[in-house]
């Protein structure tokens, strides 16, 4: 799946729709496979309308008070872990306003891996070659953003219960990838400077196709699944989310699973009715007693509608909509 949430992922793209033979592989876990005793997370980003990240010309961020505002919605709601996608300004913003406010919330904090390979012949919207020389730039850019990363794990150590490094770079579509061993190097030296566990973030196909080698490094895996995207009806959601962790557990049964991103959109031009408040309502209901039943960590995506992304001239793309609440912070069915 995508639903990427920084700086090259504005833009919506449907996931590899392969099937993949997964089986009825076990997949109840024992409760210490919970990331942080929990079983129901989100995803948090935190633009709202007229914010977004640095896209070339500088970033809108959120202020501060408004950061504190979801925090304070995301806790009040129950959702006592959040994920983080990279280790910058907003990121550094809440791991404060947690700390300074007493919130009970613990975060998944990321690593933001930018491209090193064009993928411009396997992405569809990466339609020129990125030059050589921006490559070069980003290689900088990531070891400078892993050089964050760690700092804000050591600084946080009570906040931060995992380190997440790239979040789908690795899968075939992307327009932001990195070899599979320059990102085993960094998770390599992430593990080395921190005491949290470390995963990386990937569509669940990947893993299961590819990740042995990767598997060999995380402390667990960090898994993507989206049946919308793959034009599965809410009927069909949950057993097909199911059988995309069966086929990671069967090609990778010596470790923990956590979601690190499932979601329903409630608006969105690429689903037409399948996209709706009644059927997000329904998913995130039936994944979390599934994931309650059998310990698995399930991060939702996402806490908010987030208006910056995808296509600027379609409003009702899939992209803006993915949020558990509105851009005005508004709870959907879900959270009523």
């Amino acid at each position: 799946m995508l639903a990427v949430i920084a700086v090259a992922a504005a833009t919506g793209c449907a996931t590899d729709r392969r099937p993949v033979a997964g089986g009825a592989a076990l997949l109840a876990q024992a409760p210490d496979a919970l990331l942080a005793g929990q079983v129901m997370a989100v995803a948090y980003s935190g633009f709202r309308e007229g914010q977004h990240p640095d896209r070339g010309d500088g970033a809108v961020n959120p202020t501060r008070a408004q950061v504190l505002e979801d925090l304070q919605i995301m806790a009040e709601r129950g959702f006592h872990l959040i994920r983080m996608y990279d280790a910058g300004e907003n990121t550094e913003t809440a791991l404060e306003l947690i700390r300074e406010h007493g919130l009970p919330i613990r975060v998944l904090l990321g690593i933001w891996l930018k491209a090193e390979v064009s993928n411009h012949e396997g992405c569809e919207w990466l339609t020129e070659p990125i030059p050589d020389a921006t490559l070069a730039e980003n290689v900088l850019a990531n070891a400078a953003e892993i050089d964050r990363g760690i700092a804000l794990a050591r600084r946080f150590p009570d906040i931060v219960v995992a380190v997440n490094v790239g979040n789908e770079a690795l899968v075939e579509w992307n327009d932001h990838m990195v070899p599979l061993e320059r990102v085993v190097e960094y998770v390599r030296r992430v593990k080395a400077e921190i005491d949290q566990p470390v995963t990386v973030a990937d569509n669940y196909a990947w893993w299961a196709r590819h990740g042995q080698p990767l598997a060999a490094e995380v402390d667990f895996l960090g898994v993507h699944t989206y049946p919308q995207w793959e034009e599965k009806t809410i009927d069909e959601a949950l057993s097909y989310t199911i059988e995309n962790l069966a086929a990671v557990r069967a090609a990778l049964p010596d470790k923990p699973i956590v979601i690190l991103e499932a979601g329903w959109a409630t608006v969105a031009s690429e689903f037409g009715r399948r996209a709706n408040e009644a059927d997000q309502e329904r998913h995130f209901g039936e994944l979390r007693d599934w994931a309650r039943a059998h310990n698995v960590t399930v991060f939702w995506f996402e806490a908010f509608d987030e208006p910056w992304k995808g296509d600027p001239d379609d409003p009702l793309g899939a992209e803006k909509h993915w949020g558990l609440f509105d851009v005005q912070r508004r709870p959907k069915l879900a959270m009523q």
